[in-house]
């Protein structure tokens, strides 16, 4: 038995099986037995450690240093990030809902792409839109217009969905300011300039396969109503006329634009009064609150809602996010759990040694670590960091090093799947099953991530 153990915590095949006998378990107690997520990736991370050898001191603490437990840090990692903007974008969220500002927006895209190309309306919004927020900011701010769209169409969530996921996850993992491009650019010396040539020609054709072509086939065969929690009074009832689009769009990019002006004043500006105060003004949560208080007064006040009523709005929205921070943060655990046992830097160093081209090599590790771990941008600053020697040491052109930096950026997004925050904020979010997340969400990501390396792969041949 010891021999066993031993084998299981520190050869490589062994974390590999031990990695995949934690995911199946999680599976088959989700979908089979039908255990709360929250519950079960709570009781399977714990049963991984243990197995994986991690102390029980270093799991869950002692009554002395119990905050630097790892069921404590899984946690509070990434609670610690979303949690203020996953309650602010609901918020922000629930007020365009009930003034009839999501309404405006969602006519005006109809009547460019028309009634039939709303879902590609969506995402055409997620991929602009996706570009200076972050993932799960442009979910908790833009999903209003999902729910507004499925409404009005009748037809299954998903259809709206997915071409909106498509546009916010290819632009966050191929496009800066996006913090994984910019690091992996980082540590290869590549020109930024470089990074979003390649990454709009690799990501666009990626963000149109997976979030237009796949988004409208399994959209018509995998019905998902709108959580009735998520849908607000109309308009007409609540203020009984609607806002102007001007007000509408300062509502939504206000907080991108602050987060936009933050990233590229910390860049390019000298330390000082005028950067600190985008800095300030930048930070997410400080952008979301500017805007919930604006739109509180734009759309609510100035349009006879009374405190009472924004108070009672608020309130009411807030009501599903707990369950969704639950969820998320015990994805990140499991996920937290899978990289104190070893098992990312087991994959990462088998898949290293494999002899493969450079170009190859860099998705099949990125690949590997994104399946072992869960994050995309660690898979991305990972694999760089591995690579980068190797890199720096050889003579590649400035586009040569853009495109390995995209087949690393394609490989960080791959299969999407239950040790990814990310995955449960969509699952919860958007009204699914686990079940009906990985044959959408997971299989859209898988198609963004083959297609991005099958672009980069081939201009790689042409530079």
């Amino acid at each position: 038995m010891n021999e066993f153990l031993n084998w299981l915590r520190h050869d490589t095949a062994g974390l590999l099986l031990l990695a995949a006998a934690g995911i199946a378990l999680l599976l088959f107690l989700i979908i089979k037995v039908k255990v709360e997520p929250f519950i079960a990736l709570v009781g399977t991370s714990v049963l991984v450690a243990l197995a994986g050898g991690v102390s029980i001191d270093a799991l869950v603490g002692s009554p002395i240093k119990s905050g630097d437990a790892l069921i404590e840090k899984g946690f509070a990692g990434i609670l610690g990030h979303i949690t203020l903007i996953i309650g602010l974008g609901t918020v922000l969220g629930a007020i365009l809902e009930r003034s009839g500002g999501a309404e405006v927006l969602l006519g005006r895209l109809v009547k460019v792409f028309g009634e039939k190309g709303t879902p590609l309306a969506m995402g055409v919004t997620g991929f602009v839109l996706g570009i200076p927020v972050f993932f799960d900011i442009g979910i908790f701010v833009l999903a209003p217009l999902v729910y507004v769209a499925a409404v009005r169409g009748g037809k299954s969530l998903i259809l709206y969905a997915l071409p909106l996921l498509a546009g916010l996850s290819v632009t966050h993992a191929f496009l800066p300011p996006h913090p994984g491009p910019v690091a992996a650019a980082g540590l290869f010396h590549v020109e930024l300039g470089w990074i979003i040539i390649m990454g709009l020609a690799c990501g666009i054709p990626a963000w149109f396969a997976s979030g237009i072509l796949w988004g409208q086939w399994i959209g018509k065969r995998v019905q998902v109503p709108v959580p009735e929690d998520r849908v607000i009074p109309e308009a007409e009832e609540a203020v009984g006329h609607e806002p102007p689009m001007s007000v509408v769009a300062l509502a939504i990019g206000l907080p991108m634009l602050l987060i936009l002006g933050a990233t590229f004043g910390n860049v390019f500006l000298p330390a000082g009064g005028f950067r600190d105060a985008l800095v300030f003004f930048g930070n997410p949560a400080i952008a979301l609150t500017v805007a919930v208080a604006l739109s509180m007064w734009l759309l609510g006040t100035r349009r006879g809602m009374s405190a009472k009523d924004l108070s009672e709005l608020s309130s009411a929205s807030l009501k599903p996010v707990g369950m969704i921070l639950l969820v998320v943060g015990a994805g990140a655990f499991f996920g937290a759990v899978l990289s104190a046992t070893g098992v990312g830097n087991a994959v990462a160093d088998s898949l290293a040694k494999a002899g493969l081209p450079v170009i190859v090599s860099a998705y099949v590790i990125a690949c590997g670590m994104r399946l072992a771990q869960g994050s995309a941008t660690v898979a991305i600053v990972t694999t760089g960091g591995i690579l980068a020697p190797a890199l720096t040491a050889g003579h590649y052109s400035q586009p040569q090093l853009a495109l390995i930096v995209m087949a690393i950026s394609s490989g960080s997004i791959i299969a999407s799947h239950v040790n990814d925050g990310g995955f449960w904020i969509i699952s919860k979010y958007f009204n699914m099953s686990v079940k009906d997340t990985l044959k959408t969400w997971t299989v859209l990501e898988t198609v963004l991530s083959v297609v991005g390396f099958g672009m980069a792969a081939l201009l790689y041949q042409f530079v």
